[in-house]
C-alpha cells in the first residue's frame, strides 16, 4: 500500500513553517499517543513524518523525489520486539533486528527495549543460561551488500569431559541429600506476622534433584567449562549501523538448562565517499562553472562501481540528482533504494590573466555593453 503524504499525515501545506509542522506534529502527538488509548499506526505514520519535514535537507528531498527522496526513513522503536522478527534464511540463525529511534525531545523513549539475562532456574521454569552481547564492525560497503564472518566469544559451554552432566564418566547420578531428591529446598522464617514458608530450587543439584556420584575432573561437577567459540554469521545485506542480531541458542551453557541468547550488536565504521540515510547512499560530486553552464557528462562514483550521469545545462550548485536502485538494500528484499548525487558548483579563485579577461567580456556581453 501506498504511503500517505506526509503533509497530509500532519495537517500542514506544503509551504507550512518549521515552528507549523512541530506544532502541528505535537498536536498530533497527544492526540494518537497509544497510551492515552490513540492509533498505535497513525502515531508511527505522524512521527516519521515529523522525523523527515523538520530536517531540512530530507524536506527538500521529499518535496523534489517524494517518499524515494527520504530512504524509508523511520520513526519510533516498535512497542513489541523489533520489526524484522523472525528474518530468514541464514541456516537456523535466528535472526533479529532492533533499530532504536525514539521521539526526540517531545516523547522521550515511549516503546522501550532491551533483553533479560536470566541465567538461575525458578519454580517451574528451566534454568538457562546467560545471554552474551559482542560488537561487529563492518565496512560501509559490507553493511550495504553483506558479508559472512566469525565471531569469537568466551563462555561457559559443555564440558566435554562429561558431556554436561557434571559427573565424571563411568560413574552416575545419586539422589541430592539437601532436598531429597524434589529439587526444591523450603525454608521457614520467623517474622512479627507469624511464620512465613518460603520454596526455592536446590542449591546443591540447581533443581535438578540429583547430583554426581563422583564429580567430573574437568568441570568439578558444574558440567560447564570456559571455552572460546568462534560462531559463523552471515550478516543481511543493507544491515545498518546500530542494529542487534539475535542467534538462539548462541549463549552461555548452564547445567540441566538451556543456552542463553548471543546478541551481535552492529557497528559501521564511516566512509570518506559515502554517507547513509535509511536506504539512501549520499554523495557530492564537484564540477566547474562552465561545465555547471554548459553541461556535461560526469563519471559517478557509486557502491556499485562508476556511474555516467548527464548534467545538463545550466546546473545550479547543490542541486541533487537521483540515481536509483544504487543505494542500500531493502533488508529481506530485492528492493534497494536510491543513490542521490549533491553536485557542487566551484567557482575558480585564481585566474590567468587570459582566464580574467573571457570572464570580464561575458561580464560585459551579459551587461549589454557591446
Amino acid at each position: 500500500m501506498d504511503k500517505r503524504d506526509y503533509y497530509e499525515a500532519l495537517g500542514v501545506k506544503k509551504d507550512a513553517s518549521a515552528d507549523e509542522i512541530k506544532k502541528a506534529f505535537r498536536k498530533k502527538a497527544v492526540e494518537l499517543h497509544p497510551d492515552k488509548g490513540g492509533d498505535e499506526k497513525a502515531f508511527k505514520e505522524v512521527n516519521e513524518a515529523y522525523e523527515v519535514l523538520k530536517d531540512q535537507g530530507k524536506r527538500q528531498r521529499y518535496d523534489q523525489f517524494g517518499h524515494a527522496g527520504v530512504g524509508g526513513a523511520t520513526g519510533g522503536r516498535p512497542s513489541a520486539g523489533n520489526p524484522f522478527e523472525g528474518f530468514g534464511g541464514f541456516e537456523g540463525q535466528n535472526v533479529n533486528f532492533d533499530f532504536g529511534g525514539g521521539f526526540g525531545d517531545i516523547f522521550g523513549d515511549i516503546f522501550g527495549g532491551g533483553f533479560s539475562q536470566a541465567n538461575t532456574g525458578s519454580r517451574g521454569r528451566k534454568a538457562r543460561g546467560r545471554d552474551i552481547e559482542v560488537d561487529l564492525t563492518l565496512s560501509f560497503k559490507e553493511a550495504i551488500f553483506g558479508t559472512e564472518t566469525t565471531v569469537s566469544v568466551n563462555a561457559n559451554d559443555e564440558c566435554e569431559h562429561c558431556k554436561g552432566k557434571g559427573a565424571e564418566p563411568g560413574f552416575g547420578m545419586k539422589k541430592c541429600p539437601d532436598c531429597n531428591g524434589s529439587g526444591q529446598q523450603t525454608r521457614v522464617t520467623q517474622t512479627l506476622f507469624g511464620p512465613i514458608q518460603q520454596t526455592t530450587t536446590c542449591a546443591t543439584c540447581r533443581g535438578a534433584g540429583k547430583i554426581p556420584e563422583k564429580g567430573c575432573s574437568i568441570c568439578g561437577g558444574a558440567g560447564v567449562t570456559r571455552q572460546r567459540q568462534d560462531i559463523k554469521l552471515k550478516v543481511p545485506a543493507g544491515i545498518d549501523n546500530g542494529a542487534t542480531i539475535r542467534l538462539s541458542g548462541r549463549g552461555e551453557a548452564i547445567k540441566g538448562g538451556e543456552k542463553g541468547d548471543l546478541y551481535v550488536s552492529i557497528r559501521v565504521r564511516a566512509d570518506k565517499k559515502f554517507t547513509r540515510e535509511g536506504n539512501l547512499i549520499l554523495s557530492e560530486e564537484k564540477i566547474s562553472m562552465i561545465d555547471a553552464a554548459l553541461g556535461t557528462e560526469l563519471d559517478v562514483e557509486t557502491v556499485d562501481g562508476p556511474v555516467t550521469m548527464k548534467i545538463p545545462a545550466g546546473t545550479q550548485s547543490h542541486t541533487e540528482f537521483r540515481l536509483s536502485s544504487h543505494g542500500a538494500p531493502h533488508l529481506n528484499s530485492e528492493r534497494r533504494g536510491a543513490h542521490i548525487v549533491t553536485i557542487i558548483v566551484e567557482t575558480p579563485t585564481r585566474l590567468s590573466k587570459k582566464q580574467k579577461s573571457i570572464l570580464e567580456e561575458f561580464r560585459d556581453v551579459k551587461r549589454g555593453i557591446f
